[in-house]
């Protein structure tokens, strides 16, 4: 019988053929093939101690978390040790990228009597690195305003507590810097290949020295911390066990220099309940309740596409869900979602009208066969952390690609009480044009972690015409609380880029920089100025909120698309 203290994809990818892993886009991230080990996030109880082992690696993180690197071979009896609560796997993170300061009424704070500038206050992002080169990052004596930099893909000199990648102090910086491109990348060879944790953290804090302060970001004052997610791989995409550890340092470095930061995640998926209920969010609940921290993250970029589909499904009522699948789709997953208590037939038919069903409601993998796909189901329960029930099912090239054509998943209500179901196809770009749901919901599409309760959620407007960017994730009332809770300029916006330059940039990835800027400005006003000392967490949330301006259309507040509102700091007495 599974495991009930392993996830659902993980316990699926135990029990799948390893040609069957192949082929899914899903079930092998987390695992190195080379060297037959898995990465996880584990929730424990008890001393760290016994965590480790013979040719297990642990890095414990705040509040009993930890990331464990194991053998596969080791997964199933590691799982069984009392402070073991329970295991995640890894899920692969997406970029959310698809006039804006003067929109946000930020100019004004800045220099107005008493201008905030983030003086004091930590920024630290985790993204996909930083030029640390570019001028908006410097002093105006060429020195660096980034203190910190761990890099988790150049291995050598982890931070104390890690064990990959280097970490770089500000000296180290700027002796790199002194030496010029040339000599200093080879001390400090950290890179932004993508840019866009260039252009994120530029927005959040840059101080457009580039640009003789035409582009300066919002909190232009305040000292950097930046974490550059990604060990090298071949799909190149980074992961939930990298972007919690990186979370973990940063909270650390503040507590450690014993000041105030903003944090800002610019990452996201689509793979899990939707409900706040994975260890990563839970973890990241857990650690905004230590030290002064306000952390900001995007909504995603999936409002406008069709990736989610749900709805309510009576006794006795029938529903037929239509995917559309595209020609030359190697591989795609569809999760379903509904409570336990509600029974369901599930049924699944192939666009040659060939149908299975209903699934057996047995915990464990099914496998069936339509046409030239294969199909990998996992019929879960609800874990230790979790009130609802997933049905995963993997759509696997028996050749070469998926069945291109119109499926269905058709439920049927047996005994059902809430009948409340939520579909969900992965996001990122991954699909190729032409594959998704028919008749698509743009309701519940924020990504995780927006979820998590804690966190300061951020959706994208055009600040140009003043309205609401209909490719920015929404929020549902499925959710136990209230998400986004506002939204920022997020379409055309000018950032740096890599080289010293600037861009036109699109995405809530780059709306929730200038609210994570707002938050350390807040913070500064409060902590730093003497005004409030325990403006930090939900108080910054909360302050935010109050703030928000309504945009045009909107009658009822807060709503699912734009929260409370769009982002301007509230005037401080």
């Amino acid at each position: 019988m599974p495991d009930q203290k392993i996830d659902n994809l993980l316990n699926l990818a135990m029990d799948a053929t390893p040609q069957e892993r192949r082929k899914s886009g899903n079930l092998n991230i987390g695992y190195d093939p080379a060297t037959r080990l898995w990465d996880v996030i584990i929730k424990y109880s008890g001393p760290e101690s016994g965590l480790a082992g013979n040719g297990i690696q642990v890095v414990p993180l705040l509040g009993s978390y930890a990331v464990v690197t194991l053998p596969e071979s080791e997964i199933d009896e590691y799982s069984h040790r009392v402070q073991v609560e329970f295991m995640e796997k890894p899920k692969r993170l997406y970029f959310e990228l698809f006039q804006a300061k003067g929109a946000s009424c930020i100019r004004t704070v800045q220099t107005g009597r008493n201008g905030l500038t983030g003086k004091g206050i930590l920024t630290g992002v985790v993204d996909s690195g930083v030029d640390y080169f570019h001028p908006d990052f410097r002093n105006a004596d060429g020195s660096s305003r980034i203190l910190r930099l761990w890099d988790q893909s150049i291995q050598g000199n982890p931070p104390q507590g890690y064990v990959t990648g280097t970490e770089y102090t500000k000296e180290q910086i700027d002796e790199a810097l002194a030496l010029g491109e040339n000599q200093g990348r080879r001390l400090v060879p950290s890179s932004d290949y993508s840019g866009h944790g260039t252009s994120v953290l530029g927005i959040a804090a840059g101080n457009g020295r580039a640009s003789d302060g035409v582009n300066q970001g919002v909190a232009y004052e305040s000292d950097l911390l930046v974490v550059k997610m990604g060990i090298p791989r071949e799909n190149s995409f980074p992961r939930t066990t990298e972007l919690i550890q990186g979370i973990d340092y940063l909270v650390r470095q503040a507590l450690t220099m014993g000041r105030p930061m903003a944090i800002n995640l610019s990452f996201g998926n689509n793979y899990g309940s939707h409900k706040g209920d994975s260890l990563l969010e839970t973890y990241i609940d857990m650690v905004s309740s230590t030290g002064r921290l306000a952390i900001c993250t995007g909504t995603g970029n999936n409002g406008n596409q069709p990736l989610h589909e749900g709805g309510t499904l009576k006794q006795g009522q029938t529903r037929q869900i239509e995917l559309s699948v595209s020609s030359r789709e190697p591989t795609l997953n569809v999760q379903l979602w509904k409570s336990y208590e509600d029974e369901m037939s599930i049924y699944i038919e192939n666009p040659s009208g060939n149908r299975i069903g209903p699934l057996d409601e047995k915990l464990g993998p099914q496998r069936y066969r339509l046409g030239n796909t294969d199909l990998l189901i996992y019929y879960g329960k609800p874990g230790p952390y979790h009130l609802t029930q997933e049905i995963y099912i993997d759509f696997l090239p028996g050749k070469t690609y998926v069945d291109s054509g119109d499926w269905k998943i058709i439920l049927s209500g047996k005994k059902v009480r809430g009948g409340e179901y939520y579909l969900w196809l992965p996001g990122g770009n991954t699909l190729n044009r032409g594959t998704g749901f028919y008749e698509p919901r743009a309701y519940g599409t924020l990504t995780i972690p927006a979820t998590a309760r804690r966190v300061i959620a951020v959706g994208a407007y055009d600040s140009l015409v003043d309205s609401y960017a209909d490719f920015s994730g929404r929020g549902s009332r499925m959710l136990p609380y209230l998400k986004p809770d506002l939204v920022a300029p997020g379409v055309n916006i000018v950032a740096p880029v890599p080289g010293g330059g600037y861009r036109t940039v699109t995405g809530t990835s780059f709306a929730t920089p200038f609210v994570s800027g707002s938050a350390a400005l807040l913070m500064q006003w409060g902590i730093v100025n003497g005004n409030d000392p325990y403006l930090y967490g939900e108080k910054v949330k909360a302050y935010l909120r109050k703030g928000a301006r309504p945009l045009p259309g909107y009658e009822e507040y807060p709503n699912e698309e734009v929260g409370w509102g769009e982002d301007v700091i509230i005037r401080l007495h």
